[in-house]
């Protein structure tokens, strides 16, 4: 089968902008890397969206747009069209020379036991504008038929370590808002949220410096972690449950208040405490896999904070752990690729979702075309 010249969007669960990635893929194996973007929000807009996602909570209907919610919508549409239009210029592209965008949207709650995953951005005013077929709403399908909905990346890792070479199992780690787990073994292709990534390390720092994140990890590398008040963390239960397990952005929030007892912290104590709770999450995850890894590759922001990694290090030695820059894939890009990869997939019917990585009763496929 031909290859098809993708876009892929990601405004993920740290809400800081859209990235943007091209790849050539016939939903298989990967072709082609090309360019990656990025369109960063404001601090309007990501305030617009964290109001969004607290009015989210309430919601019963998945396609109710009330408060806020519409307003964060048509700024979210907006915002990915900006980034395409961007990318297109910057990289002498014209829009007929791209098959599909994968458009995965801004989630804003993500609650599968409800059945109720939302993710705010319109595809099909998104396709009018830019004159391009676009994939979307690519959770829906799997958590109306009962699945967790996330993580979607896997089969992507799953290409990714194929094609790699390197010996399997391979563990595939992203560390966004939240941290997820891929396993790709030999015949095994297994996943789920380990819990939190850098959503609470990114809202404490907010609330007491302002900083939309820990730059480096150099707050909490000049902290101590509080053993005890980490043990109280790692006890919540969704660490025992067995996945396919997801979780929303702000899962962790209430916990972290009710027993946290980061009020009497300093600065640099409560990040690194945060930080030590995101990867210990992560040695407990790895514990549940079918094998142990022979190493781990790790994306997303995390990657780029020199504290977690040398945690997440320590807690998943023996087994070597490095970013996905440092293998010849894209730290800051890599979800972006994902949804490329996605709207091929959906695009020619092969299953995005699986019984082992979101509890699907099946193999699935899902998202939502929109043709010119």
């Amino acid at each position: 089968m031909q290859p098809a010249t993708a876009i892929g969007l990601m405004s993920g669960t740290s809400h800081d902008g859209v990235d943007v990635a091209l790849i050539e893929t016939d939903g298989e194996s990967i072709t082609r890397f090309g360019a990656t973007g990025y369109r960063a929000y404001s601090e309007d807009e990501r305030a617009l969206i964290r109001q969004a996602m607290a009015e989210a909570a309430k919601l019963g209907n998945r396609s109710a747009r009330p408060g806020s919610l519409a307003q964060a919508e048509t700024m979210i549409t907006a915002a990915h069209a900006e980034a395409v239009e961007a990318f297109l210029a910057a990289n002498g592209l014209r829009a007929g020379a791209i098959g599909v965008v994968g458009f995965h949207g801004q989630t804003v709650l993500h609650a599968p036991e409800r059945l109720l995953t939302v993710q705010l951005g319109d595809g099909r005013a998104l396709a009018a504008r830019l004159r391009i077929p676009v994939v979307f709403d690519l959770r829906a399908a799997d958590v109306a038929a009962g699945g967790q909905g996330a993580p979607l990346a896997p089969v992507f890792h799953r290409a990714l370590a194929r094609q790699l070479g390197r010996p399997l199992p391979v563990g595939v780690i992203n560390v966004g808002g939240i941290a997820n787990l891929t396993y790709v073994g030999q015949h095994d292709l297994v996943a789920f949220d380990t819990g939190p990534g850098n959503a609470l390390i990114d809202d404490f720092l907010r609330q007491r410096t302002g900083a939309a994140y820990d730059d480096g990890g150099r707050i909490a590398g000049a902290g101590r972690v509080n053993e005890d008040v980490l043990a109280r963390l790692v006890s919540h239960s969704y660490f025992t449950r067995r996945p396919p397990k997801s979780l929303d952005r702000d899962a962790f929030g209430i916990w972290l208040a009710k027993i946290g007892g980061l009020a009497n912290m300093s600065t640099e104590d409560g990040a690194a405490t945060l930080t030590a709770f995101t990867a210990a999450t992560l040695g407990r995850a790895a514990m549940r896999l079918p094998r142990p890894p022979l190493s781990f590759i790790v994306a997303g922001g995390g990657a780029r904070n020199g504290t977690l990694m040398r945690m997440i290090t320590e807690q998943l030695a023996p087994a070597p752990v490095e970013t996905a820059d440092a293998v010849g894939w894209s730290v800051d890009a890599l979800e972006a690729q994902a949804f490329a990869y996605l709207a091929v997939r959906s695009l020619r019917s092969l299953p995005i979702t699986f019984p082992d990585t979101t509890g699907a009763p099946k193999s699935m496929n899902g998202g939502v075309l929109v043709r010119l």
